[in-house]
């Protein structure tokens, strides 16, 4: 009886640390999935919450993180990848400072043109205001398939082609390789994550 009892006493324990075990690496694995957003972003997150609250759009703070992963994962000088919007050209902004408190400004523009639709006003960052025309004038709302139709037409009617390159493998077959179609997506996912550890 008692060896019996000290065999299933025995069991019961290996079977507890095996099960620990697994939890823990199951815990790592997780942990390390929900991490992606950088700490090169996060550390911005100050000066986006000054800017948001300077420009109206202070709820917003979250989604302006997110697109900053997604622009550039808080790198360089330009982690908002806002030049563009600032001067009409890539590059000229290589200041952080400068770059957020554009990439704030313009969001804030293009959230109001677009009514406040937030996914409209993320795509819009990434393909320009003229994408917020064309959807009022089409879908009425923001649509996967008006980014892909969008695209499509920028990049049939660009005087130079190889300026443009398709980011993604998938924007390829629907040749639409101007921007990103898929930038909306990539941004919600970022943000999930950024609500989530908070």
């Amino acid at each position: 009886m008692k060896k019996q009892t000290k065999k299933a006493l025995k069991q019961t324990f290996y079977l507890a640390i095996g099960l620990v075990g697994i939890f823990l690496v199951f815990s790592l694995l997780v942990e390390e999935q929900e991490l992606t957003v950088s700490k090169d972003v996060l550390q911005y997150k100050p000066l986006v919450e000054k800017y948001a609250e300077e420009y109206g759009i202070a709820g917003h703070v979250d989604v302006l993180l997110a697109m900053m992963m997604q622009e550039s994962g808080g790198r360089g000088t330009d982690p908002m990848q806002s030049s563009e919007s600032f001067c009409g050209q890539v590059g000229c902004i290589d200041d952080p400072n400068l770059s957020i408190k554009q990439g704030v400004y313009y969001f804030s523009e293009t959230l109001k043109e677009a009514g406040y639709d937030v996914e409209l006003a993320i795509q819009s960052y990434n393909f320009g205001k003229g994408f917020i025309d064309y959807v009022h004038e089409t879908t009425g709302q923001y649509t996967q398939e008006a980014a892909i139709a969008f695209s499509q037409k920028m990049y049939e009617n660009a005087t130079d082609k190889s300026i443009y390159s398709c980011l993604r493998e998938e924007a390829k077959q629907y040749n639409a390789c101007y921007g990103d179609i898929y930038y909306v997506q990539a941004v919600m996912g970022y943000l999930e994550e950024i609500k989530a550890s908070q």
